[in-house]
């Protein structure tokens, strides 16, 4: 018989805080999310189904697709509404076709070995999602003993459900793994999931497994998340400051040491965070990736990539879509060939080539090699013992001529864009225009 004292593990010993596994297939992954009503002129999942080759040759692995389901009417806002105003969780939204229609994306996603994951909004629903009237307990009230909308936000569509309650969190779980097992849906992005009790999207994590496995994302930045329910969380604050650097709202980069510094301290290996320029919420509410990044976006896209992250394209980025897409009405994208599409292009491939580059456990830590212009230039090199990455990015509107300490990037590499062969050594000096950046490949 075992003594109480031997089945409690040693206090000192450190335990795994992500007990998850990660779908192997994701290990070097690049996520691309698409808004169905922009996507085409059409606006229905048989219209993007024909880009999916175009997807798959762009290097894009995951495929996340804002939500599909009915839109509420009640409290509508704009002619078409927010797909985040959910009617009927089991539904399609006849905008974008059928369940049918949904299956066939899937269907031909999977033979080009793509993953489609849903958006799912468990937070709220629509005013006049059935619930309201079958289960109207399941709602959260205002101190009227009213629905309420989500609090201190402008989301007037919407009305908070109510997640003490267990009838709640038994419902949305079923409801997720219907999609899994009816459509073959590969996991899903959960919307404010931070509203959401981290113990109901640890359960529903235990429960789609059952099904088959999932990536999961969330959109939200906290490390408790990671432990039991998602592979990946936003890096909200990555984003917030590459643009405050960009748009020059900082004298320094400070504001990228210390989210390098939070992210390998505070955040275990054994995660993923997602990097991106643009997606669904900045372009509609605070502007396209031009306006946001300026001069500064190609070096903010190459360190989304070559930084630790997963990087995401927004749909319409690989276009060089300069617009604020509509979020309420119909306003499809203008597809057509962009050096912005060839650099994601680019980058994907290196990413994808170089296992220093991947996400997780798989790829390496970021190790920050000092240099003579730290305010403007960042450089680091990510390496294990089968690659090697020297980055070097200079976030500034002056050209800079670096030189580097330590010893840790010499080497000899071939720079990626230019394919040139360079060695580098303590007396290296490297000149590098404004918004310039170099990838040097160990060789």
């Amino acid at each position: 018989m075992m003594s109480a004292c031997s089945e409690n593990p040693d206090p000192y010993q450190p335990q795994p805080y992500v007990t998850l596994d990660h779908p192997e297939w994701s290990k070097h992954a690049a996520i691309y999310q698409i808004n169905t009503r922009q996507f085409t002129e059409e606006g229905t999942f048989k219209a993007a189904e024909e880009h999916l080759p175009r997807l798959k040759e762009l290097g894009v692995d995951i495929l996340w697709l804002m939500p599909i389901h009915k839109i509420g009417e009640k409290n509508r806002k704009g002619t078409l509404g927010s797909p985040y105003s959910v009617k009927d969780y089991y539904s399609v939204n006849p905008e974008f076709g059928d369940l049918e229609d949904l299956k066939s994306f899937v269907n031909k996603a999977h033979e080009l070995d793509l993953y489609v994951i849903l958006d799912w909004v468990a937070n709220h629903t629509a005013w006049d999602n059935a619930l309201t009237e079958e289960h109207p307990d399941w709602y959260a009230r205002d101190w009227k003993g009213d629905f309420r909308p989500t609090p201190w936000w402008d989301w007037t569509d919407i009305i908070d459900l109510d997640f003490s309650n267990p009838e709640v969190r038994e419902y949305m779980t079923k409801a997720m793994k219907y999609w899994v097992e009816e459509a073959d849906i590969d996991g899903f992005r959960a919307d404010v999931a931070g509203f959401v009790p981290v113990e109901f999207w640890n359960n529903v994590r235990r429960e789609l497994e059952t099904v088959k496995p999932v990536f999961m994302l969330a959109e939200w930045e906290s490390r408790d998340l990671h432990a039991k329910a998602f592979d990946m969380t936003y890096a909200w604050s990555w984003y917030d400051a590459v643009h405050k650097i960009t748009m020059g709202e900082t004298e320094d980069l400070s504001p990228l040491y210390v989210y390098y510094s939070w992210n390998e301290s505070a955040f275990p290996k054994k995660s993923m965070r997602m990097t991106f320029v643009s997606n669904h919420d900045k372009n509609a509410w605070k502007g396209t990736m031009y306006e946001n990044f300026g001069d500064g976006l190609e070096a903010a896209i190459v360190l989304s990539f070559v930084g630790e992250g997963m990087p995401l394209i927004y749909n319409g980025q690989e276009a060089g879509n300069d617009r604020r897409l509509e979020f309420f009405e119909k306003d499809p994208i203008e597809w057509q060939e962009h050096p912005i599409g060839d650099l994601y292009k680019e980058l994907i491939c290196l990413m994808k080539e170089n296992s220093a580059l991947w996400h997780s456990v798989w790829g390496a830590t970021m190790i920050r090699v000092p240099n003579t212009s730290e305010e403007s230039v960042l450089s680091f090199v990510r390496q294990n013992e089968e690659n090697k990455v020297f980055a070097v990015i200079n976030f500034s509107d002056e050209e800079q001529s670096v030189q580097f300490e330590e010893s840790l990037h010499h080497g000899s590499y071939v720079e990626y864009f230019s394919n040139e062969e360079e060695n580098i050594d303590a007396g290296s000096v490297l000149k590098i225009e404004p918004w310039g950046y170099r990838v040097f490949v160990g060789q």
